[in-house]
């Protein structure tokens, strides 16, 4: 049978298969229709509706205009080098010394396994097994197999991934491949973790820019350092497996590095889509995706295999992912493959079944392999079948003391440390590079201006000598917000002096509704029935009646009326739905104080008026940065502000080049920052930035607990 006929048929089959699972379960499946719903409140519709608006914004964005092959290549260079960085691989680490160990061999039926071990970076260990045939003549194929979640544990001691996955590398080393199965830095024998937002409220870890799907990357290029510099292996042949997490690091691999030939990722891909508004991401550790910086699809991923040998392989119920969103990945990549003329090179394969390590999955996958690098279509006969204990597989008797693995999210992207500028010159240039970097790198999802709707309506009653603006408006599509600002009954007649913006965390909005609910109850329906905080609201009459100033107030997204699921459950799968669309929900929320000081200038008693915008905690951080962005702004009055990104909000990738000192001191070379309640040697850098450039005492004012 020629090369081009296999292809065909093979295509044709996959296709028959295909339109038999999607003709009946269009609207019917219920893996597909069972969508985990954030909530049922209408702030949670609104939240999926922003949800639903920017995956499909994306999804259509993604791969577009790409309509032949010399402007593809072009595409192909730029989106290769933002790959690697959103894996947290730019600039790439040094290939540093294996220092590989062969721990232990066994000889088994036409087999030898070895029990191996090497650091894909000084501390950072790998273990695996390498399986390869008693007999050979001359080099031979490889196949790089990357476990997936499926450890093996007895008494408390990990034996890794590889040990359930075994039966895989014994197939291919009793049908002539040397394979080398490695373990994930999550269920190794030195476990590591993969589920830093998922699991352990470690934020930090989008404002590092790092995901452990960069160090499965890493360790997936040493490996294949590894396998070509085993004297039995044809390092021109080199292929790549592995299913749900292997799936993903199989791509990742594929995406990245040219030496892998033919690929056969199982199980590890699906579209925005499904991740975000069907919700397979509350199914998935923080290992099956980059930061989306650049905010692409995953389609985009996967079209960076073409023109090499790609079968995309799933089943048709798996329930994280999901067969509709498969099957869009797969369209849009054969767009990819067209223009280089090789369809048959990308193949998609669907069997029945949940998200399975099932024996229909393995044999396609096995058969692609001999095709593509062997040039070998006969039948599969040989089943895949496990031929050791765990233990005969383990590599280490004893854990490495050296190891980083249990910690090496600290250290594997690494934190710049900013300098004293020597004088002002210097300053306007490194303040200006770094907001460049925040635009582009952290904010990069924030609309531009073309793509702001502003809808604002103004609602107003008076009562006790004070009038209370309701603004209304759309600080993005479906991101409805409410600015309070209350003034005197009768403005004076030179406009407001002097206007107080605050900017509320939740706690700080439930004591605002108590203290103006009981006085405007048509404007706090949620909070009427409350009993008033007499000393409070005197206090704020005093303020705005007898000094003739405004205060404004004003939550941003998930906070007050816009309040979503309370669920902690709920309320990090949110965050990680942002975190995937290329933003988070710390950084939209700056966005949003950015649109309450814009529409705040808006309004008539305004336009001439000092600015004072006030926050704390975290909400101070969210005022700081919007404060970069926004001219007239007179001054920052920021309470408890955390110190770090380290603990502070999330924003994207900040701590590669700046954290909140280096913002704090940027927002102080252009307007009043007064800092209160925080620990002094925590802010000595603007303190010293502000002390070499010879600024009034006034312009940053650091007040300690």
């Amino acid at each position: 049978m020629t090369q081009k006929r296999h292809r065909l048929n093979v295509i044709a089959l996959t296709f028959i298969g295909l339109f038999l699972q999607i003709g009946s379960s269009q609207g019917a499946n219920p893996v597909i229709n069972k969508r985990k719903v954030i909530g049922a409140s209408p702030a949670d519709q609104q939240l999926s509706d922003y949800f639903r608006y920017h995956a499909e914004k994306l999804a259509k964005r993604s791969l577009k205009n790409i309509k032949d092959l010399e402007t593809w290549e072009k595409k192909r260079s730029v989106y290769r080098t933002q790959l690697f960085e959103m894996l947290g691989l730019s600039p790439l680490p040094a290939k540093t010394d294996l220092k590989t160990k062969i721990t232990h061999s066994t000889t088994s039926a036409g087999f030898i396994v070895e029990n191996i071990t090497f650091q894909s970076r000084p501390g950072l260990h790998v273990t695996g097994n390498l399986y390869r045939p008693i007999k050979q003549e001359g080099k031979i194929p490889a196949i790089l197999y990357v476990c997936g979640h499926g450890n093996v544990k007895k008494n408390g001691i990990s034996y890794g991934s590889k040990a359930h996955y075994q039966h895989h590398g014994a197939w291919f080393a009793r049908n002539g491949y040397v394979c080398l199965t490695i373990d994930t830095l999550q269920l190794g024998e030195i476990e590591g973790l993969h589920h830093g937002t998922y699991r352990e409220g470690m934020w930090w870890w989008l404002s590092r820019g790092y995901t452990p799907a960069g160090v499965e990357a890493w360790n997936c290029i040493r490996a294949l350092d590894y396998l070509q510099s085993r004297p039995e292996v044809d390092g021109e042949k080199l292929g790549v497996t592995g299913r749900s997490g292997g799936g993903a690091y199989s791509w990742w691999i594929s995406a990245i590095d040219e030496r892998i030939k033919a690929s056969v990722p199982v199980a590890g891909i699906t579209n925005l889509k499904n991740y975000v508004i069907d919700g397979a991401v509350e199914g998935h550790c923080d290992c099956m995706f980059m930061v989306n910086t650049y905010q692409w699809d995953y389609a985009q991923v996967a079209a960076l295999v073409a023109p090499r040998p790609l079968l995309i392989s799933n089943t048709d119920k798996d329930s994280i992912f999901p067969l509709d969103g498969v099957v869009d990945v797969y369209r849009k990549t054969m767009q990819i493959y067209e223009l280089y003329g090789v369809p048959q090179n990308l193949g998609l394969q669907i069997t029945e079944g949940p998200h399975k390590d099932t024996q229909e999955l393995r044999i396609h996958a096995f058969h692609w392999f001999n095709h593509f690098l062997k040039g070998d279509d006969s039948l599969i006969e040989m089943a895949a079948t496990k031929f050791h204990t765990p233990e005969e597989l383990k590599v280490f008797k004893t854990l490495p003391k050296d190891q980083k693995n249990t910690k090496i999210h600290e250290s594997f992207v690494k934190q710049t440390k900013a300098t004293i500028p020597q004088d002002t010159q210097q300053w306007e240039q490194q303040s200006a590079e770094w907001k460049k970097l925040l635009l582009t790198k952290s904010f990069r999802a924030w609309p531009k201006k073309n793509d702001t709707t502003t809808k604002t309506k103004v609602a107003t009653a008076t009562k006790d000598g004070l009038t209370l603006k309701t603004v209304t408006f759309d600080s993005q599509t479906h991101v409805p917000l409410k600015l309070f600002i209350i003034v005197p009954e009768k403005s004076p007649e030179k406009g407001i002096g002097q206007a107080t913006l605050n900017v509320l965390n939740q706690e700080e909005w439930e004591a605002f509704t108590q203290v103006l609910a009981p006085v405007f109850p048509d404007s706090f329906s949620q909070n009427s029935k409350s009993k008033i905080s007499p000393d409070l609201y005197q206090k704020l009459r005093q303020q705005v009646v007898d000094q003739k100033t405004a205060v404004a107030y004003f939550a941003p997204r998930g906070i007050g009326l816009s309040s979503w699921n309370p669920e902690k459950r709920k309320q990090i799968q949110i965050k990680r739905r942002f975190y995937l669309l290329g933003q988070s929900l710390e950084g939209m929320q700056s966005w949003d104080v950015r649109r309450a000081i814009q529409e705040l200038k808006r309004q008539p008693d305004f336009a001439k008026s000092e600015l004072r915008l006030v926050g704390t905690g975290n909400t101070a951080a969210l005022c700081l940065y919007a404060s970069l962005f926004e001219k007239g702004i007179n001054e920052l009055d920021l309470t408890g502000m955390p110190a770090s990104h380290q603990n502070g909000p999330a924003l994207l990738n900040v701590l590669r080049f700046l954290d909140v000192p280096q913002a704090l001191a940027m927002a102080a070379s252009r307007t009043r920052v007064k800092l209160s309640k925080v620990n002094a040697e925590d802010w000595m850098y603007p303190a010293k930035v502000s002390q070499q450039l010879g600024w009034d005492a006034k312009q940053l004012q650091i007040q300690e607990n």
